[in-house]
């Protein structure tokens, strides 16, 4: 079986500097075929985005934008609006479990097209204290300091 190439579309950088990523899944997206076109243009944002699951246990991600496509005429999407992620069963059970601890959350981490598909990554975390992020830091220099003596 032939791999598919993965396209990055957007990435949240900030969800690995202010959480623990700890586990990760794979999700389809529920889109408009508007919403897909602009995606094609490289366009979205992650950076305030969260993920939620509802009473009925399905996931869905808020506050993400994708802009308007402009070919689009009165067809077009909502750029904020909510959107359906579509994962398995036992995937969204191991969710709900894992956020019902104390400061355990969902964080999207990159969205991207898996051939044709989009697909959405996402990730239980756990949020980092300031010590860690300063920790954090400390790590990504020094790697840059290595770097640039080689």
């Amino acid at each position: 079986m032939e791999k598919k190439p993965l396209v990055l579309i957007a990435s949240n950088k900030k969800a690995r500097y202010d959480y623990h990523l700890l586990d990760n899944f794979e999700a389809g997206l529920v889109l408009q075929g508007s919403e897909v076109k602009s995606l094609r243009g490289g366009n979205a944002s992650l950076l305030e985005a969260f993920v939620q699951l509802d009473q009925h246990g399905e996931a869905w991600l808020f506050r993400s934008h994708i802009p308007q496509y402009t070919q689009a005429n009165r067809n077009n999407h909502e750029p904020r609006r909510p959107r359906k992620l579509l994962l398995h069963q036992r995937e969204l059970l191991k969710l709900r479990r894992a956020i019902q601890e104390k400061g355990m959350t969902i964080m999207p981490v990159r969205l991207y097209f898996k051939g044709s598909l989009v697909k959405l990554e996402i990730a239980i975390a756990k949020g980092k204290k300031q010590h860690d992020k300063r920790q954090t830091l400390k790590e990504r220099d020094a790697k840059r300091q290595i770097r640039e003596h080689e």
